[in-house]
């Protein structure tokens, strides 16, 4: 494997029966970034983490996480990294506070030892003032919090995210993001699946958009951007059937009753324009704009831009 990456996978697959859920995975992530995992419904991004994080065994391919192969013992692994799943994983009739101390115990710190983690942690997350409440009384996003919280015990250089802000309100996903910002910029190496692509647009260093199994895509997002144009043009249609008559002959991205369609070329608007009149429809509305993450994710995969899965 390669030095300077945190975590690098080759070939991983995985089945379930006759179903196939990965495909031959190849992912590389170097220290110190975060990498994002894009994918539709049952693609396969949770099963990735799964494999990566110990917690399942894949059929095939090979894993090191900062130079520790999965193949080998996996307490080296385990040593080496965080997570925080799709569901919180914390006691709702302990404080927050009891929350930190069992779990730093559990990995061994002594009670003094235990304490002060708790501490530090607890003001890093800006939950001292609710340490001695039930883990019950507290907010989505407090609660989240307290997990990430929590995979930090031990420090680890590599932390898994899968879907770390879903169900939260704008502002508590803000906090997440600023709490995300800061591993980053204190060199923690994140690997991030999320259903929010503004959320891989504003922290992620790379993207990967993973579809049926497979890697389809990867790059910045600005790179995965210019894969669908260097603009689109929106055309919005009073019915998703004279939408579809103006996907089939402009080529476009079909989405209810909206058509987008990559520009690259000079004139191509006025084409695409006259394409629709000459087909004997009437557009709604227009805009042109810069290709977004949605755009890459629509064009790639065929579906819109929520990539929440538990597979």
């Amino acid at each position: 494997m390669v030095a300077g990456y945190a975590i690098e996978a080759r070939g991983l697959r995985k089945s379930y029966g006759d179903v196939d859920v990965l495909e031959g995975v190849d992912l590389s992530v170097r220290r110190g970034t975060m990498f994002a995992l894009l994918g539709p419904n049952g693609a396969g991004k949770t099963t990735t983490v799964r494999i990566l994080s110990t917690l399942l065994a894949a059929d095939g391919g090979t894993v090191t996480i900062n130079g520790h192969d999965l193949a080998g013992p996996k307490r080296k692994v385990r040593e080496q990294i965080g997570l925080t799943g799709q569901d919180t994983a914390v006691d709702e009739l302990l404080t927050g506070r009891e929350n930190l101390e069992m779990m730093a115990r559990l990995f061994h710190l002594t009670t003094a030892g235990a304490k002060t983690r708790a501490t530090e942690l607890l003001a890093q997350f800006d939950l001292t003032d609710a340490a001695g409440r039930q883990v019950k009384t507290y907010s989505g996003g407090m609660r989240r919090r307290l997990d990430l919280a929590i995979s930090l015990i031990t420090s680890p250089p590599v932390l898994f995210l899968d879907e770390p802000t879903t169900g939260l309100d704008p502002r508590s996903r803000s906090a997440m993001w600023d709490a995300i910002r800061e591993l980053l910029d204190g060199g923690t190496t994140i690997l991030l699946t999320t259903q929010y692509l503004e959320e891989a647009d504003q922290l992620a260093d790379r993207i990967a958009v993973i579809d049926k199994g497979r890697v389809v895509a990867e790059g910045t997002a600005a790179e995965l951007k210019r894969k669908v144009g260097t603009e689109r043009l929106k055309l919005a249609f009073a019915t998703a059937a004279e939408a579809a008559r103006a996907h089939g002959v402009t080529g476009g991205v079909l989405l209810d009753d909206t058509v987008s369609v990559a520009i690259d070329q000079p004139g191509q608007v006025r084409r695409v324009l006259n394409q629709v009149a000459d087909a004997g429809l009437e557009t709604t509305g227009l805009e042109l704009s810069e290709p977004t993450l949605d755009d890459v994710f629509h064009s790639l995969t065929g579906t819109t831009g929520t990539a929440g899965e538990k597979r």
